[in-house]
């Protein structure tokens, strides 16, 4: 498995220790948050990229009337499978789809999100290239990313500890992908080369992650993403061996029970051009 296929794969029983333990400890709030945005705006359409288990997909379904019409994409059909056999509140389309190159003609969404997923695509710029393709003119594309490993606690203590075991070799999935896009420039950037306007929103979300113990926070990031796939690479005792350092070291931290921690991420809101009058 090549390296990018190491970090976009949710493959076994990933997504559901994704699910299990990371959506409430992390994903939930920021859920919540993109839905009430996706609300104030009033859209027809939605369409939702790299959905994942569908924590923002449920979400939406609570919070959106239900004349919106959903469709729910992934990459991994496991994530796919996974989300869709959860539910939601009301009738959802499920579609494994690649952000590069989505199933659906032009100008057929008013509004597109993205919940934590932009960080993995393998070129950004065309990536939200393809979703402005997708969005009707003055449409709107809405998603978050994680701001840097040190400002998400959990993450942070957990991906040190891990590095430790490994000195000459470190894994670094989680400081190089999900917590390594948080510059706003280079977003705002990125999006005004895809052909975004000038209305690009950048808003800083800063919340509280809580577990009930240091083991679900270590199985929830090294069982429940793609850092396992690094881990296992390395031998078969390497996950279990990763696992239990990293629970001493969240223990060390915040304490074995009812742990709290920082977690901060950036939502952008960013519009497709209205059409010339």
């Amino acid at each position: 498995m090549n390296e990018r296929a190491h970090e976009v794969s949710f493959a076994g029983g990933m997504p559901e220790m994704y699910d299990r333990y990371l959506v409430p400890m992390i994903f939930d709030v920021y859920a919540a948050d993109i839905a009430s945005r996706v609300q104030s705006l009033g859209a027809a359409r939605v369409l939702e990229v790299a959905a994942g288990t569908g924590a923002v997909t449920r979400a939406m379904a609570t919070a959106l009337p239900e004349s919106v019409s959903l469709v729910a994409t992934d990459l991994s059909p496991a994530m796919i499978d996974h989300a869709s056999s959860v539910g939601t509140a009301r009738p959802v389309q499920w579609d494994v789809a690649d952000v590069m190159n989505l199933p659906y003609p032009e100008a057929s969404f008013d509004v597109v999100v993205c919940q934590f997923g932009v960080m993995f695509l393998p070129d950004r710029v065309e990536g939200y290239r393809e979703i402005l393709r997708v969005l009707r003119p003055g449409g709107w594309f809405v998603f978050n990313v994680w701001d840097r490993i040190e400002h998400n606690e959990f993450a942070h203590v957990v991906s040190s500890a891990v590095a430790d075991l490994f000195p000459a070799d470190p894994p670094v999935f989680m400081e190089r992908v999900p917590h390594g896009y948080y510059a706003s420039e280079v977003i705002r950037a990125d999006l005004r080369a895809a052909g975004y306007d000038s209305v690009i929103d950048v808003h800083e979300v800063e919340a509280r992650s809580r577990a009930a113990t240091s083991e679900v926070v270590a199985t929830a990031y090294c069982y429940g993403t793609p850092m396992r796939n690094f881990l296992e690479a390395r031998g078969a005792d390497q996950l279990a061996a990763a696992a239990a350092a990293a629970e001493a070291a969240v223990a060390r931290a915040f304490g074995s029970i009812d742990l709290d921690a920082r977690i901060n991420a950036f939502v952008v809101v960013a519009g497709a051009p209205h059409p010339s009058v």
